[in-house]
């Protein structure tokens, strides 16, 4: 991470707490590559070019909750993907990780923001079409962890 960090889409508008999902996303990337402790990820992350205009907060809870809590996570994903967790992309991995987080942590965000925060996390950085494979598996995680939120939405 250098000081010269932009976005992988810079036309886009972008709120604070997209921002921080972002950032986290980066954190998230930076800490399955070379295994640092979070700690040492969220001070490298926060020194990155425009964190200032990112949720600082929101930012800390996703990337310290996804990591203190990835060993649970993952185990909620293996069963809803096609290959090991280890087979993933670093970005995929990433997305779903932090995708998964917010759905099982944070109830007050709607399950669709989740998701679509999510795809457009992997469309902004990730591959061709990884938006499509982490849409369907975070889908299927909504399901299982917010029912009556899904169920509610299909009635509609």
């Amino acid at each position: 991470m250098t000081d010269k960090t932009t976005h992988a889409n810079p036309s886009k508008n972008r709120t604070p707490r997209h921002r921080a999902r972002e950032f986290a996303l980066q954190g998230l990337y930076q800490w399955l590559l070379n295994n640092e402790p979070s700690s040492q990820v969220a001070n490298n992350i926060r020194a990155a070019h425009g964190f200032d205009k990112a949720d600082g907060e929101y930012f800390s809870a996703l990337l310290n909750g996804t990591i203190a809590t990835s060993v649970a996570l993952r185990e909620r994903i293996a069963p809803l993907i096609d290959r090991a967790v280890a087979e993933l992309s670093p970005i995929e991995h990433g997305v779903l990780l932090l995708g998964a987080y917010e759905l099982q942590n944070h109830p007050d965000i709607p399950y669709r923001v989740v998701i679509n925060e999510a795809v457009e996390l992997t469309k902004s950085f990730g591959g061709i079409d990884g938006h499509k494979y982490v849409n369907g598996v975070l889908d299927k995680l909504a399901q299982q962890l917010r029912p009556e939120e899904v169920g509610a939405d299909a009635r509609r």
